[in-house]
């Protein structure tokens, strides 16, 4: 049976545009990368799809490789979007990517012509669409121009296959170079994802002043630091852990200098009535070039519990100067 969407789905989730696009994301994106694959329940899967989109979560964010078996992502929302989210297509906006390793031979990976557009025509195949909203290169490919990498991004563009070009895992002078290359394919950079949190704040240090020189929105992934920035840690480490089950990351990231850092940060969350994990994304979306933050989930409870963060009071000056000597690089590194 179709999904009824809630009638209030707009009025908690505030929205903000894409740099200088039109563009409007939901402050918080859902990410299929890690919970939407053949090995979970499928039932549990469209409960989350469908209850984000009743709380305004309207970006879908997917790539040709999230499973865990390339494919598996896009397959599940392909059947939610038949089964529940058809009638609402014109209210999502649908990401996916191209880049990573996805079938033999030469063409099933990085950023040839041949490699992005035979790859997008498989994903759009897999999620039963005629387009994606954004279409990404995944990462930069160091043995092709990046004029063709981004000229077939513009060729999917003008095509009617995608509305929007991305880019993701882009250094500085790669974005500024791909924001070029677009520009003289008429096509302008709509965002750039990369990765950010409290442990990983590389992109502070020039990506964020370029992404605003090309007018580019950021969405960032890992904003919880694969589950660092979450209470899940701070008793011991749960037998269904990604820690316990060893496949991102393994018991020696709990280590005692991450559960000194990460109970100190928890304490400054439950003084603004936060979780960590609130508390943490909070914190990546104060810049003005961040427009959204992406998150997975395993369950309903745990996605409404993150999206409060959404509509959370901004951080003080007091606030943000007790987070800076905690928000250290490599904090929770094996």
């Amino acid at each position: 049976m179709t999904h009824l969407a809630a009638d209030d789905r707009y009025d908690r989730m505030p929205y903000e545009r894409s740099g200088r696009s039109g563009l409007l994301l939901p402050r918080i994106s859902l990410g299929l990368w890690n919970n939407f694959g053949s090995d979970r329940p499928r039932q549990t899967q469209r409960e989350i799809l469908l209850r984000a989109f009743d709380l305004g979560v309207t970006h879908i964010d997917l790539a040709n490789n999230y499973g865990p078996d390339g494919g598996d992502a896009e397959r599940t929302f392909g059947a939610v979007l038949a089964s529940d989210l058809r009638p609402y297509r014109d209210e999502l906006v649908v990401s996916t990517k191209a880049g990573y390793r996805m079938w033999p031979g030469p063409y099933g990976e990085w950023g040839s012509r041949k490699g992005m557009l035979a790859s997008l025509d498989q994903s759009l195949g897999r999620m039963g669409l005629d387009y994606v909203d954004i279409f990404y290169s995944h990462r930069p490919d160091p043995s092709t121009p990046i004029e063709e990498t981004m000229g077939a991004l513009a060729s999917a563009v003008r095509a009617g296959k995608a509305l929007y070009a991305g880019v993701s895992n882009y250094d500085p002078e790669q974005t500024r170079a791909a924001a070029a290359a677009l520009a003289a394919d008429g096509v302008p950079l709509l965002i750039h994802q990369p990765r950010y949190n409290m442990f990983d704040r590389e992109i502070e240090r020039g990506l964020l002043p370029v992404l605003a020189q090309v007018g580019a929105g950021a969405i960032v992934y890992s904003p919880l630091a694969q589950g660092l920035l979450t209470d899940r840690y701070l008793a011991g480490v749960p037998s269904d852990s990604r820690a316990a089950i060893g496949r991102w990351m393994t018991e020696r990231n709990i280590s005692p200098e991450y559960l000194e850092t990460a109970r100190a940060l928890n304490e400054i969350a439950r003084g603004r009535g936060q979780t960590l994990a609130q508390l943490a994304l909070t914190w990546v979306l104060r810049h003005p070039e961040v427009t959204s933050a992406l998150i997975g989930a395993s369950s309903v409870a745990q996605l409404e519990d993150n999206l409060r963060a959404a509509t959370a009071a901004p951080l003080t000056a007091d606030e943000l100067a007790a987070i800076e000597p905690l928000a250290r690089e490599g904090v929770g590194e094996a």
